[in-house]
């Protein structure tokens, strides 16, 4: 409903993060905040103003609205992991809607950056998620893991998707 309603304000936006991980699998980890990025900076104005209109305020560096438990974050563009833009996003369609969010591809690689940098744990685990219920590129989430100098990392991840898998 938010991407849409900012798609009619020509404003366009990727869902990215934990939400979007919820959107491929059972999410155990599943957070309230729904990360949205965008394409063109200078709209991070635009989109206050937007939401407001509809009775989002502003509570730090989230959109909140009284009917949801929900909150919005929106990340500046471009939509990338890391240095990397993304690759071509995924579309859901429900009718007339539409949202765009990661490919599960670079959705791994957006879990596995926070594995990667900061050690999340829970983040390895949304990626083994997604990596066991979806059809993944692993040749490009290993090209893109050791062109960030995580190939020991990646491996753990493998491990764990490969021995599920079997």
């Amino acid at each position: 409903m938010i991407a849409d309603f900012l798609k009619k304000n020509n404003i366009d936006v990727v869902l990215s993060g934990g939400s979007c991980v919820s959107m491929y699998v059972d999410n155990p980890y599943e957070s309230k905040d729904l990360d949205f990025v965008l394409y063109v900076s200078e709209e991070r104005k635009n989109v206050d103003e937007l939401l407001q209109s509809i009775g989002f305020f502003r509570e730090g560096r989230y959109l909140r609205h009284k009917d949801t438990e929900f909150f919005l974050d929106f990340l500046l563009p471009p939509p990338s992991i890391g240095e990397e833009p993304i690759r071509i996003p995924a579309v859901i369609k429900r009718g007339k809607r539409c949202l765009k969010l990661l490919s599960p591809t670079d959705c791994i690689k957006d879990r596995l950056a926070a594995y990667y940098y900061w050690d999340d744990r829970q983040c390895l685990e949304q990626a083994i998620l997604v990596g066991l219920k979806h059809p993944v590129d692993l040749s490009e989430i290993e090209r893109w893991s050791n062109a960030e100098g995580m190939s020991a990392k990646f491996k753990v991840f493998l491990k764990r998707v490969k021995v599920q898998k079997k």
